[in-house]
């Protein structure tokens, strides 16, 4: 499900400026479209996470710089050895 800054902002309940410092600092990257930013659940679930990590774990900008490019780290590399099994599937 795509949604607008609006329907973004009321679906996770940041402030506008939170939302602006995270797009600045990367922490949330939404899709540029011709009608505009859009944002996705996984936008929503990243912010949850954020939130959680500022609120709850205690944790500072440079912690969560860390966290959230290990994390992204790891997706891209589960992604990745899905893509070689799959390949690998294919040739056996």
């Amino acid at each position: 499900m795509s949604m607008n800054k609006q329907q973004f902002l009321a679906s996770s309940g940041i402030q506008v400026q939170t939302l602006e410092l995270w797009l600045e600092q990367r922490w949330l990257i939404p899709r540029q479209t011709q009608a505009g930013v859009q944002f996705t659940e996984i936008d929503i679930a990243r912010a949850r996470l954020i939130q959680d990590l500022k609120n709850d774990i205690g944790a500072n900008d440079e912690g969560i710089d860390v966290i959230l490019h290990l994390m992204d780290q790891l997706h891209g590399l589960r992604q990745a050895l899905a893509q070689l099994r799959g390949d690998l599937q294919e040739r056996s």
